[in-house]
């Protein structure tokens, strides 16, 4: 289980992804912060502009790592010997 959580933060070639570890955090707090908007009053509700640019962030950030996955080509370093 500790393996899959901590694969979910790497990139194709195992180095940590910071995109997927902000995209992650951003979901999370927003799925907390819209939680324990549940239980309080009207007038202490964050603002509208606030959500969406979080949500927003979120996004764009787990979007982002999704097309890095598909547009990441592995490079081959191999030397032709030389001829002559």
């Amino acid at each position: 289980m500790k393996k899959f959580i901590v694969s979910m933060f790497l990139d194709e070639r195992g180095v940590v992804s910071t995109k997927r570890i902000v995209g992650f955090m951003c979901a999370l707090m927003l799925c907390i912060t819209m939680f324990a908007n549940q239980f309080t009053a009207e007038h202490i509700k964050p603002s509208d502009t606030l959500v969406n640019t979080v949500g927003l962030l979120a996004f764009g950030c787990l979007g982002l790592t999704s097309v890095d996955k598909f547009s990441f080509k592995k490079s081959i370093d191999s030397k032709e010997p030389e001829n002559g």
